[in-house]
């Protein structure tokens, strides 16, 4: 099966029954001790039965315990590959760590955070987003909080190459604008959640006016996700000093840059000509250097 089988369980977990989300909990909190685990010891450890232990390999799309055994045991090797690539001896920020210890392992997630968006991303679905966007008379991109900050990065980045883009950073300036949309214009909801009401009501609204409607979240069963035409998914993950915002942002700006850049590429002469005219454009406000 294609992917990390921790990020899926971390993706999955919010739709899992209540059972079955300890298991889930388990094999992320210690995935190298349930590596050498029986079944039986994992439903111990779980505090639930061989059977739920069975429904929850299912649920996460495989067919029993010895296929999901040996994915999570690839996966943990390939994690302490990385640890050991990073010169750090676990990834988790604790209080004793020092300026350099933050720094390597800040550095480790983010690193490992894009690395893993870049492997799980559904590439086909970026390349309809792509067309989507390239071809759009207009495009909305709804975000609040740190996902608002993402979605203010898209607007500029494809106004900066002649598309017209907005994105509103008020709710009520969202939904109106969400409400005039017409088919053909493109609607870009960024949510690390999926569970973001503002997010929800507007992609909802221009869907309901006919545009095409694109998520950026981290968990691909959301309702925003069955809002959309399109799902991009990232792969962010939450540790003790790095919350959802912190996590989000470096996976939600990548996916980002592969959009944009892919949208470049399909109008290229016309990017490069207006990639040059707004560099021209804001010259005059820097500061020459001193002689």
């Amino acid at each position: 099966m294609n992917g990390d089988v921790l990020v899926r369980l971390r993706q999955a977990l919010p739709t899992l029954r209540p059972a079955e989300a300890r298991i889930a909990q388990v094999v992320l909190d210690d995935a190298t001790g349930v590596v050498g685990a029986t079944i039986t010891e994992l439903a111990a450890r779980a505090e639930t039965s061989q059977a739920t232990v069975v429904r929850f390999c299912r649920a996460v799309g495989y067919a029993g315990y010895p296929e999901f055994r040996i994915d999570l045991a690839q996966a943990t090797s390939r994690l302490e590959l990385e640890l050991e690539r990073s010169g750090i001896a676990e990834g988790e920020i604790n209080q004793t760590d020092t300026t350099t210890d933050v720094v390597s392992k800040i550095a480790f997630h983010e690193a490992r955070t894009i690395e893993e968006t870049a492997r799980m991303l559904d590439l086909e679905a970026l390349e309809r987003a792509v067309e989507a966007v390239a071809a759009a008379p207009r495009t909305d991109v709804y975000g609040v909080g740190s996902s608002g900050l993402t979605a203010q990065d898209l607007a500029q980045k494809l106004s900066r190459i002649g598309l017209v883009c907005t994105a509103p950073v008020d709710p009520h300036g969202q939904l109106t604008s969400a409400a005039l949309l017409t088919p053909g214009c493109v609607a870009v909801a960024v949510s690390h959640t999926g569970r973001t009401v503002e997010s929800n009501q507007a992609l909802g609204l221009a869907k309901e006016a006919g545009a095409t409607t694109i998520a950026v979240t981290n968990f691909p069963a959301s309702p925003l996700a069955e809002l959309a035409d399109i799902v991009l998914t990232t792969t962010a993950r939450e540790t003790q000093f790095r919350s959802g915002a912190m996590s989000s942002r470096i996976a939600q700006l990548a996916v980002v840059d592969f959009l944009f850049v892919r949208v470049a590429q399909q109008r290229y002469d016309a990017t490069a000509a207006a990639l040059k005219a707004t560099y021209d454009a804001v010259q005059p406000h820097r500061l020459l250097p001193r002689r």
